[in-house]
């Protein structure tokens, strides 16, 4: 009804102006309410035009009044949505004048205009857009990486790993969230794990014969890291290869490092085997040197005797490889001297090597000089004996002459043959000191005291080895 009327005061006011008339107050007030709301929605337009786009059923040069209907293009958001308000609440949002707000969902963001007017260019004041929200790029973990599900968009997962030898400390994974950060990400690859390192195996040595060491000789090892492959040097806790180790078992032990600091040992043992025999006794009225350890494979011990006794089975013996010793045990027995033989040089040939010899001679038994030298000696047995000394006395003339070695009668006629070897007078007082071998050292023809004896026999090399040997066996008088 109001539109009617509204033509047809438009007609009058047409058919006045047609007629020169003018028009009547109330219509002019009317029509130029109108004039004013166009001119207004065109300035609007002017100021606040942006570029968009809108649906307008209307012609340009038909009536622009507002009506209530659709006027601008309806909102669509792409990974989103939106709200609006209408100016006087119509069921169109998209009329003149309305307001919609942009809201996009969760992991875009917006881009341009929050808000926008629908305006009378047909368009909405601003541009807007939904983009997917990213977040920055994460960090590179050292000798290591990580592998993305969708790169660095939202939501994406990412997932941490090492390089072979590396552990991960941190957070195995991130995950980029609405916020445009990352739920972890503070991750590093560590070299935690200890190099390896593999020792030599050494097996069981066995001394050289007289020997009580082994030389023992291995490869140094060599290590291997984990991770990047860089060690320091292999450091040894025990001997070098190459060393005399002594019997037994010798510990070793090596350290490698790799630039972490991570550590590896290894251990082995050296062993280290002498072969022995069983021990040897010094037999009674006698002693025993031996060499090396005395007991161990290649060692030899020799023998001796007392004076007045005599070496019975092997001078010497050896420990040999099947830990047995070599020739036949010994043992020092009591002298025996055989004067029933024809011969001076038989008698003396049985006291080579084993005695020396101090003949005393004297044309009788009541010769001041001999009862001196008898007196004197009887009370120096002990040094005698220590010394390998045997007397032998010689009294009296041809045919009645006697010998005698301690309680042994000799012969008349052996006692005649020692003199004429060793040529002595038997008119008058004379004293001969033969050695081991036999030789000639010393003669005299007044008694000397024991301590003079001594002090010649003492300077005889062979005494000299003999006192030293007594010495380690503890004799003496």
């Amino acid at each position: 009804m109001k539109s009617s009327r509204v033509s047809k005061r438009r007609r009058a006011l047409k058919d006045e102006e047609c007629a020169g008339g003018l028009p009547t107050p109330v219509d002019f007030k009317m029509d130029n309410w109108l004039y004013v709301y166009v001119l207004v929605g065109l300035q609007l337009s002017r100021s606040l035009a942006y570029d968009g786009s809108g649906y307008w059923p209307y012609g340009d040069d038909e009536d622009i009044r507002y009506t209530g209907v659709p006027w601008c293009a309806p909102v669509k958001v792409k990974h989103g949505h939106v709200s609006c308000q209408a100016p006087r609440g119509e069921r169109f949002k998209n009329v003149l004048g309305a307001r919609c707000k942009i809201h996009c969902t969760r992991g875009y963001e917006l881009h341009g205009s929050s808000e926008v007017l629908c305006m009378a260019s047909k368009q909405w004041s601003g541009k807007y857009t939904c983009r997917e929200v990213r977040c920055p790029k994460l960090v590179m973990p050292s000798n290591g990486g990580y592998k993305c599900s969708d790169g660095s968009y939202f939501n994406s997962r990412c997932q941490f790993f090492c390089s072979p030898g590396y552990t991960l400390q941190g957070d195995r994974s991130a995950t980029c969230q609405s916020s445009r950060t990352w739920s972890g990400g503070r991750s590093v690859c560590l070299d935690v794990d200890p190099p390896t390192i593999k020792c030599p195996t050494v097996k069981e040595r066995t001394a050289e014969p007289g020997k009580l060491s082994a030389k023992v000789i291995w490869d140094t090892p060599e290590g291997k890291d984990t991770a990047d492959g860089i060690l320091t040097d292999v450091i040894l806790k025990g001997k070098p290869p190459g060393t005399h180790f002594p019997e037994g078992n010798h510990k070793q032990a090596y350290s490698v490092f790799d630039r972490a600091g991570n550590k590896a040992t290894c251990r082995f043992n050296v062993r280290v085997r002498v072969r022995r025999c069983t021990p040897l006794s010094v037999p009674d009225n006698g002693w025993m040197k031996c060499d090396s350890a005395g007991d161990n494979y290649g060692a030899t011990c020799e023998f001796r005797c007392l004076g007045g006794y005599e070496l019975r089975g092997s001078a010497a013996r050896v420990c040999q490889f099947n830990m047995e010793w070599s020739g036949l045990e010994t043992s020092c027995a009591s002298m025996s001297i055989n004067v029933g033989v024809r011969s001076a040089a038989e008698l003396l040939d049985q006291f080579y090597e084993k005695r020396r010899l101090l003949i005393i001679s004297a044309p009788t038994a009541a010769n001041h000089y001999y009862r001196f030298q008898v007196s004197n000696l009887q009370h120096a047995q002990c040094g005698l004996d220590l010394r390998h000394v045997t007397v032998i006395e010689l009294v009296g003339m041809y045919p009645a002459q006697l010998g005698r070695i301690r309680h042994r009668l000799i012969p008349p006629g052996l006692a005649l043959q020692l003199r004429l070897l060793l040529q002595l007078s038997q008119n008058s007082f004379n004293l001969v000191l033969l050695d081991k071998q036999g030789v000639d050292k010393q003669r005299y023809t007044y008694p000397i005291t024991a301590a003079e004896l001594f002090s010649t026999i003492d300077t005889f090399p062979l005494r000299t080895e003999e006192a030293i040997l007594q010495k380690e066996a503890g004799h003496s008088c």
